[in-house]
């Protein structure tokens, strides 16, 4: 497996490098790609960890050399977040750079699976399908916003919470990848009971978890390590279902049928092709009903302010 990572010397992209050199399978390929100098570096560096994943660093105006041949392609490159910032005040600057990035996709590895980190996720993925679609090359199964941080947040919180052992806690995430977009479906974890008052404020911590990280940070930066963490659980999964692996299942900000928005995160099957599935998400209590419901205009507003980013 060849993956690719763009933005790999940014928190986020060195917090993920160092994850997937220690994980991939073995004979993997890393390579790592940022417009910083320091990316050769941050590849040296990582080369000498005694894994058979092998890493090269690429620099410069020019992603292309990284993204030859590769299978998989994760994407964290941008500006992150500043205290007072929420994810729609990346919009300007992060835009551009997707939009360039997804075109060297398109133009060096069109059929890799491409898993975008890089926020605002509602819109970027969006901005993302436009460009994949302009160059003939777009394949619905193939693209993923990766909202796994809100899964494993939902998942650590949740044990906290109720003393559990983290490691059995699972529940899905649905809806987009900002604010009351974000959706945790509480009602469906096992074993367990939420009163009205816990389940308003697991939820709203959950859909504000990122904020939590950057007043913590006192302007030093956004949610890195976790990102990190989060994105290398989603890539492995995709290489998981790359390889053939079965009954593969993340929840991931895909274009499914359209059922409520044309993107939306709930469960996925991955497979060869990327999503082999779109899985139902299940039964909803009122307040999740109320809440998917109300989070809507909010997500399609999202999602067309990147299909007009790129159609103007």
């Amino acid at each position: 497996m060849k993956v690719a990572v763009l933005g790999a010397a940014g928190g986020i992209g060195q917090a993920l490098a160092l994850l997937l050199k220690n994980r991939l399978p073995k004979g993997s390929e890393l390579a790592l790609y940022d417009i910083a100098p320091v990316t050769p570096g941050v590849a040296a560096d990582l080369s000498h960890i005694p894994t058979d994943v092998s890493v090269k660093g690429y620099a410069g105006e020019d992603a292309s050399p990284a993204l030859k041949g590769a299978d998989v392609v994760l994407i964290s490159a941008g500006v992150a977040r500043k205290p007072g910032m929420d994810r729609s005040d990346l919009f300007n600057i992060n835009a551009g750079i997707v939009r360039s990035l997804i075109q060297a996709v398109a133009d060096n590895c069109p059929n890799a699976l491409i898993g975008l980190i890089t926020n605002p996720v509602n819109t970027t993925v969006a901005i993302a399908a436009e460009v994949l679609k302009k160059a003939g090359v777009y394949d619905k199964r193939k693209l993923f916003g990766v909202t796994t941080l809100d899964v494993i947040r939902a998942e650590t919180f949740i044990a906290e919470a109720k003393g559990l052992d983290v490691d059995k806690v699972r529940l899905n995430v649905i809806g987009g990848h900002s604010g009351v977009t974000i959706l945790p479906l509480l009602s469906q974890v096992e074993g367990v009971e939420f009163s009205d008052e816990e389940v308003a404020a697991l939820t709203h911590r959950i859909q504000n978890a990122g904020t939590e990280v950057v007043e913590a940070k006192a302007g030093g930066g956004s949610a890195t390590l976790s990102m990190g963490q989060a994105a290398c659980r989603f890539g492995l999964s995709l290489i998981k279902g790359l390889q053939g692996e079965d009954n593969v299942v993340e929840c991931a900000y895909v274009e499914g049928e359209g059922e409520h928005s044309q993107f939306f995160a709930q469960p996925v099957k991955l497979g060869k092709d990327g999503v082999e599935a779109v899985l139902p998400y299940g039964e909803l209590s009122d307040f999740e009903v109320k809440a998917r419901d109300e989070m809507l205009d909010t997500l399609k507003g999202d999602i067309q302010l990147g299909i007009e980013f790129v159609q103007s």
